[in-house]
């Protein structure tokens, strides 16, 4: 044997729970409203240092235009005119000597460099170059405009700057205000978003629980529908109206078996009896009188089976309907059941045709359960016609007559019901299992069409089975 030990089993990981909706809801809501706000802040810190921005340009470019224009005319004062607080004009020759300044800078220090008036000079050009600069000598950050003049037959520069110290302070003071202010709305939105949505998933919470309670019980319950006839109200009463339904398929559900259960205890007790004699008494019970005592029984539950998986099986399948021919599917229902009429001395008469939409198999089950049980409860003549004159607009039908004592108008629905046989069909020996009616309206509800029962003009019984025509 190997010395290496077996490997041990993975650990099972600690489960991760998935936030809430309340909380999901909340997050991104949160998140839009954040990405929002911080859009907002940087669009309107670009905003206002633009504008800002624009208007010192203009006071620059103003002030060049000026003296330009005085020393164009050799006008230039002593002291060159300014108007802002802070703003600096000097006129500089092509070393960068001061020729001439304003009264807020030194007649001894230019307010750049030569090295930098010299790339300025350079990408002025013939125009006017107006720009940002943190190389003024006189001010941090300065918007400056640089023009290039001749005065007095020589080569020289026009620079006039403004501080723009105040703009910084500004946008740096409506950063911080931001960067205080975008946190606190978007945590006071997450507190509102997360209040809203509590009360607002309040009653889907109640819905919640309240189903939660009708899964443990296991039984019938209602779910509490919310006072506001909202989309959650209209939920509710889904859910309940679901659940009314559930209720009602869960009671046929649990009658059907109990039903079955019962019309299977008899044929079952009796077989039983029977084998239990026989073999306590083998030499007194003949074979052949067991097989006698057997067989009716055997083929009573083979006729129950038979029907349960019948209606098992109904609405399980989507059925393909096709053209079926009634006239031939009431030959075969009536030849299906001429021994049984004939043993009962019962006379069928059979008329007309029709075409229906539907499948012969399942047309033909229908059919013959209907003659089937007109002959069971007929005195001596059952009438089988087709005809194009039911079922709506391009229906068709096929009228099922008897001669007996007929269905009351009280028992006339309740004859479709699974297991019941009304007074007169309580005997055993008037065959069937209670289920041949049921199974008719089922299979053909299931193709488009329907069964009920009236009274025949003779007083019997009339079963019209009505079918969508081809």
């Amino acid at each position: 044997m190997s010395g290496v030990p077996p490997a041990r089993p993975p650990r099972p990981g600690r489960p991760w729970r998935s936030p809430s909706l309340r909380a999901r809801l909340t997050l991104v809501a949160t998140l839009a409203v954040a990405a929002v706000l911080v859009a907002g802040a940087v669009a309107l810190s670009a905003a206002l240092g633009t504008a800002r921005t624009a208007a010192l340009d203009d006071v620059v470019r103003e002030r060049s235009a000026t003296l330009a224009a005085l020393v164009a005319d050799d006008r230039v004062p002593d002291a060159l005119p300014v108007s802002q607080p802070g703003e600096v004009a000097q006129l500089l020759d092509a070393d960068g000597g001061v020729l001439a300044t304003s009264t807020t800078a030194s007649r001894t220090l230019p307010v750049v460099d030569a090295a930098t008036l010299a790339a300025w000079r350079e990408r002025a050009g013939r125009d006017v170059l107006v720009l940002g600069t943190d190389a003024s000598a006189y001010d941090q950050v300065a918007r400056a405009a640089v023009r290039d003049v001749t005065w007095r037959g020589t080569p020289a520069t026009l620079v006039s700057t403004v501080p723009a110290t105040d703009v910084v302070g500004v946008l740096d003071a409506l950063r911080v205000a931001l960067l205080l202010v975008v946190p606190l709305l978007t945590a006071g939105f997450a507190l509102v978003m997360w209040t809203v949505l509590g009360r607002a998933l309040a009653p889907v919470e109640h819905l919640r629980a309240a189903a939660d309670r009708v899964a443990l019980a296991g039984g019938p319950g209602s779910l509490p529908v919310p006072a506001a006839d909202d989309e959650l109200g209209a939920l509710a009463r889904t859910l309940n109206a679901m659940l009314d339904r559930l209720e009602v398929a869960a009671a046929r559900q649990r009658t059907f078996v109990a039903d079955a259960a019962h019309e299977l205890r008899s044929p079952v007790a009796a077989a039983r009896a029977a084998v239990e004699v026989a073999a306590a008494h083998p030499a007194a019970y003949p074979v052949a009188d067991l097989v006698a005592d057997l067989a009716p029984q055997v083929a009573r539950m083979q006729t129950l089976v038979d029907d349960l998986l019948v209606l098992a099986r109904v609405g399980a399948a989507a059925v393909t309907p096709g053209p079926v021919d009634l006239g031939r599917v009431v030959a075969d229902a009536v030849a299906s059941v001429a021994a049984e009429a004939e043993a009962r001395d019962v006379r069928v008469v059979v008329d007309g045709t029709a075409t229906a939409s539907g499948t012969p198999e399942a047309v033909g089950r229908v059919v013959r359960n209907l003659v089937a049980n007109a002959v069971r409860h007929a005195r001596g003549v059952v009438d089988v016609r087709a005809d194009g004159t039911g079922g709506g607009a391009g229906g068709v039908r096929v009228v099922v007559d008897d001669d007996g004592r007929g269905i009351p108008p009280a028992d006339r629905e309740r004859v479709f019901e699974r297991f019941v046989r009304l007074d007169e069909a309580r005997e055993r020996d008037a065959g069937g299992a209670g289920l041949g009616l049921a199974i008719a309206r089922e299979v053909a509800r299931e193709l488009g069409g329907d069964v009920r029962i009236e009274q025949a003009p003779g007083g019997g019984t009339r079963a019209v089975l009505e079918l969508p025509g081809r």
